[in-house]
């Protein structure tokens, strides 16, 4: 690649893969077993370590630190990893760090993320595509955020809590057991305030997919249910809907029951 494209005071590791046309600004450091995809850029003192991979065209903002190792206590220096897929936006003072081998010793982020400032991704968490994350949200060991979820900010999110895709949660929220797809939630500790139908609208859902939706919010949160029955009662609603698949799947799937 251009050396023009590195700044003369940014320092990169020698092991460092750095691929064509990446942009690595002032003071950033590059350290070992990093490899920078194509056509992404560093702006001003960020922190790269490895074992890190980071893919094409993401924009890191200043400040951040990708890769370091992780908080767990348990952690002693195994050789973990941080994922990073393509078309990612990491502003100012973002904290994202590697896996432990008591999980799979990864963290990952898919593809066209927004993670706002000062954001913290801890160790081993899991996020899909197109995620919003808003200033000052703090994602705990082994969080599973699901596509197009978004978080508010200051959201705090309890470790192994999974929050499905397209959920939605208010400003300040403290999350301590999973939120389903679809759902909207706000409060410390979240309840469930209704489907996120408006963010549903927006990304092309039928009318007819949201009204079966908004059924089956009533069935989970309204009538005072058993989640298994619950679960049995939502199955016999579904006919091959996608949007009720993926609803009952992340029911199914809770790892620390769901909010209610």
């Amino acid at each position: 690649m251009s050396q023009s494209l590195i700044h003369g005071t940014a320092i990169i590791h020698p092991s460092a893969v750095i691929a064509a046309g990446v942009e690595i600004g002032p003071y950033s450091i590059v350290g070992a077993d990093v490899e920078l995809g194509a056509g992404t850029k560093l702006e001003s003192h960020v922190v790269v370590k490895g074992p890190t991979s980071v893919g094409r065209n993401n924009h890191i903002f200043q400040f951040s630190s990708v890769g370091e190792a992780c908080q767990d206590m348990k952690y002693n220096g195994e050789p973990t990893r941080l994922e990073i897929g393509d078309h990612n936006v990491i502003r100012e003072g973002c904290t994202l760090h590697r896996g432990t081998v008591q999980d799979a010793g990864v963290t990952k982020i898919g593809h066209h993320n927004l993670l706002m400032a000062n954001v913290h991704v801890a160790h081993d968490c899991v996020l899909g595509d197109h995620v919003i994350v808003a200033n000052n949200v703090a994602l705990a060991g082994h969080v599973y955020v699901g596509d197009y979820a978004i978080l508010g900010g200051f959201t705090a999110v309890h470790q192994f809590c999974h929050i499905g895709p397209h959920c939605m949660t208010g400003a300040g929220s403290v999350v301590l057991k999973d939120i389903p797809a679809f759902v909207m939630a706000n409060g410390n500790s979240v309840a469930p305030h209704g489907m996120n139908t408006e963010g549903l609208k927006r990304r092309g859902f039928s009318e007819e997919s949201i009204k079966i939706l908004r059924q089956a919010y009533k069935i989970i949160f309204r009538q005072g249910l058993a989640l298994d029955t619950a679960i049995a009662r939502l199955q016999d609603m579904s006919v091959g809907d996608d949007e009720l698949s993926i609803l009952i799947a992340s029911l199914k799937n809770t790892s620390r029951g769901i909010i209610r």
